[in-house]
Formats: structure tokens, C-alpha cells, sequence
């Protein structure tokens, strides 16, 4: 039995917190976790955290992303609520990371400016992303509108010169008064009138006269802002509390990066290599493929450490001509004719993909299709469509809940058991052991 250790389950994963707790050798913590009618979360711990280490053990799941989001705000919250009951140390076990998927890039850069030889200075052509921070002579100063006007001589009014008016040549100037179009300047109490140099009644943020200012055109390789959804999760776990964070393969790994507080990402590679090596007869002479470019690295890892052969199937995103070897936009790079084929990936959510993929297999000779996978999200229409599919066998592991996709999809699916997984790390770290030992792949 493992002491001062308070594993504490929310309610996204119930079995999975009771299994990891078996394997520990110690009950869950009793907390109340429930909600207003309002909607609002309601969070107690019954039991004593002063001192202790506590695990919170909370996926980011809820059931076609109808709760996630909720179950994130209930995480942040008992991490909130553990921190102040005194806990020595808070660490958010996460089996399936939510908003991983996103990107967290604002925007594409286009590169530097490429210098033209036939231009005059060769420096005169500037991007949007690099244009200088100060004006040059001969550069627009506003070089991101496209008739590359300087809009700050538009927007001048008056012309002055060294402070002196040009009325009576005087140094010192008076309120300006403007009445038809005239400019009248007080010097020494007598007023003059010049004629106005204004170009148009507008300004800036003149938004009835947008004629007079070039609409703004984005600069190709430009890329509209999107929300950086990795950085806003990892700041609002760490300021809620979190010390540490377990997670189990990150559909990217750069959001690690994101914290500044330990991050260990735990592999499901073991599990499903083990899998194939006990429930795939012959396997020696399968193909192991990536359904895409991205999780070549994942697959190749697996390939290599069994001496099995590697095939890639590539997106292919310009037009091109459906032929023998390609399926609309995906193209198989290998052979798989009348072999067993097992796809490797780290997550399947609708199910497009994967499905596709099975597809262009079964064109191309295949003879059974295993679909193996570490997170089963299933979101939409992801069983009918699996149901539906080449594939002969999916297998998952239980990062998320699996019941209702195992009552639907029967015996096609088979799910393995992380919490082993799991309990092992929580073990490790909390006395303070290393974890290399859970990311041995042989």
C-alpha cells in the first residue's frame, strides 16, 4: 500500500479511477462533485490532503464534446480546491489531453522577400511580415495597404513648417479655426486666412469614406488568427494549481512546451506492440502502416522495433487524376498486396481517416485490416461509419470510457487496459523513482 497519496477521481473516467486505485492499494478520495441548477460546479473534498500528494485523475472526454468542457472546468476546480486544503503537491493525470488536436500557430509566415535582380535598390519590395519597424526613405510608411500610399501625407491638413504659420511668418501659433473649408491662424491677435491643403474630411477610423483608404488585402502566406487553444489550456492548469501533469500520447507534442511545470507523456506504444505480437498470427510477415504523414514516426517505431515492413499512405492535396494507385486524395507508398495490414495511429475521432485508409487497402490487395489505435474518441458518426468500413478489427485502449462503444461495435472492438500504465507512474512519482522504465518499447 502506497502512504500519503490521495488519488482523487473526477467524473469523466469512474472506472478507470477505481482500477487505478485497486492497483494501488488504496481507496478514493470522497469528494462531493456535482452541480448547481444554474450549471455552475460544485466542488468538496471530504478527505485530508494537508501534506499529501494528490492525483487527479481526469480524461478529456465527454461524450461527443458535449461535457469536455465541463469536465475540464471540474478538473481546474479540484486542483483549485486541493491547493487550498494544503496539498504538498497537485499532479493532473490527463489520459487523453483536450485541446491537443489544435494547432497553436497565428498565423503561416510567408518567408523572407525574395530579392529581385531586376529592381532598382532591391529592397524595395517588402512583405506584410516584413516590413520595417520604422520608415525608410522612399518606403510608404503604411506598406501594408495595397496601393502603397503614404496615408499620413493624406491625412495632413495643414502644411506647417518649423512652427511658423503661413500667414505672417510668426513662431508662435493659436488655436486653428476652420469655417468653409478656410483655416484661419491667430497670430499676435490678427487672424489671416490660408488657404486649407486638406485632401479629405476623414480620418483613420472614418469608416462612411473607406474610399479614400485602400482596403487592407492580406499578403499571401498570410493566415487569419486562430485562438492558440494549447498555451490557454497549460496557463489555466497551472495557474489553477497544477505541479505536475501526466498524459499519455499527445497528438502533439509541442504542448508540452506549453508549461512551465513537468509534463510526462506516457506511451500507448507498448501496449498496442504487445497486442499484435499475441493476437495477430503471423505477424512477422504483416505490413504496419501510418494512415498519414504525421504519424509516420509513430509507426516506423513500431515497424522497426519488430522487424516488420512499413508502408505510408500520403494525402495528396493537389488535383490530380484517380488511378490505379490512388484514391482520390490518398496514395499508398508500399506494397500490401495479399498481406496482413495493421494501421497505427495515436487517436481516432469521426473516423474519416482511418476509414479512408482501410479503403485504399482493401483496393490494393489487403487481406485482413487491423486498426490500432491509443485514444477511441468516436465522436459523430464514427461507429455507423466504422461499422461500415474495411476495417476487420479496432482496437483502442481505455483512455476514454469504452462501454457504449464496445455494446455497439461488438466484438470489432477490442480495448486494452492503461491503468497498470498509470498506477505505475503515480508510483514512481510520488517516490520519487524514474519512469524511463514505462517508455521501453522491447
Amino acid at each position: 500500500m502506497v502512504r500519503n497519496i490521495v488519488v482523487l477521481g473526477g467524473n469523466s473516467h469512474p472506472a478507470l479511477v477505481d482500477s487505478v486505485c485497486n492497483m494501488l492499494g488504496l481507496p478514493a478520495c470522497n469528494r462531493i462533485l456535482t452541480k448547481f441548477s444554474s450549471g455552475e460546479s460544485r466542488c468538496e473534498i471530504q478527505d485530508s490532503v494537508r501534506g499529501k500528494d494528490v492525483y487527479i485523475i481526469q480524461t478529456g472526454f465527454g461524450g461527443n464534446g458535449s461535457k469536455l468542457n465541463d469536465h475540464f472546468m471540474d478538473l481546474c476546480i479540484m486542483i483549485s480546491a486541493c491547493k487550498t486544503g494544503s496539498a504538498r503537491r497537485v499532479t493532473a493525470v490527463l489520459p487523453l489531453f483536450p485541446y491537443s488536436r489544435q494547432p497553436d500557430l497565428p498565423y503561416k509566415k510567408s518567408g523572407a522577400p525574395l530579392f529581385k535582380a531586376g529592381s532598382e535598390s532591391g529592397r524595395k519590395d517588402y512583405t506584410f511580415d516584413s516590413v520595417p519597424a520604422t520608415p525608410a526613405p522612399g518606403v510608404p510608411r503604411t506598406a501594408g495597404l495595397i496601393n502603397g500610399t503614404d496615408i499620413t501625407n493624406r491625412l495632413a491638413k495643414t502644411v506647417l513648417t518649423n512652427g511658423v504659420n503661413g500667414a505672417n511668418g510668426v513662431g508662435s501659433m493659436s488655436p486653428v479655426k476652420q469655417t468653409n473649408g478656410e483655416s484661419y491662424f491667430g497670430g499676435n491677435g490678427v487672424a489671416s486666412p490660408v488657404q486649407s491643403t486638406t485632401i479629405g474630411s476623414y480620418t483613420t477610423h472614418d469608416y462612411q469614406n473607406v474610399s479614400h483608404i485602400g482596403a487592407f488585402q492580406a499578403k499571401p502566406g498570410y493566415k487569419q488568427w486562430v485562438a492558440q487553444a494549447g498555451t490557454l489550456v497549460a496557463n489555466l492548469l497551472t495557474c489553477a494549481g497544477a505541479d505536475h501533469v501526466i498524459t499519455m500520447d499527445l497528438h502533439d507534442p509541442q504542448v508540452q512546451g506549453f508549461f512551465d511545470v513537468p509534463v510526462d507523456n506516457l506511451y500507448g506504444r507498448p501496449l498496442l506492440k504487445r497486442y499484435i505480437q499475441t493476437h495477430i498470427p503471423n505477424y512477422k510477415d504483416a505490413v504496419i502502416i501510418s494512415p498519414d504523414a504525421g504519424g509516420a514516426k509513430r509507426a516506423t517505431a513500431i515497424a522497426d522495433s519488430m522487424g516488420v515492413d512499413f508502408a505510408l499512405i500520403h494525402k495528396e492535396r493537389r488535383p490530380t487524376k484517380i488511378t490505379d494507385r490512388q484514391n482520390a486524395s490518398m496514395m499508398l507508398v508500399g506494397n500490401v498486396a495479399d498481406r496482413v495490414c495493421i494501421l497505427i495511429d495515436d487517436l481516432v475521432d469521426t473516423g474519416n481517416t482511418i476509414t479512408r485508409a482501410a479503403k485504399l487497402l482493401k483496393k490494393e490487395g489487403a487481406t485482413t485490416i487491423y486498426a490500432l489505435l491509443t485514444h477511441g474518441v468516436f465522436s459523430g458518426d464514427a461507429i455507423n461509419r466504422i461499422k461500415a468500413s474495411a476495417i476487420d478489427k479496432i482496437v483502442v485502449t481505455n483512455s476514454v470510457p469504452q462501454d457504449e462503444h464496445k455494446a455497439l461495435l461488438g466484438s470489432k472492438l477490442d480495448v486494452l487496459d492503461i491503468s497498470p500504465i498509470f498506477a505505475e507512474a503515480i508510483r514512481r512519482v510520488h517516490h520519487g523513482e524514474s519512469i524511463s522504465v514505462l517508455f521501453n518499447q522491447d
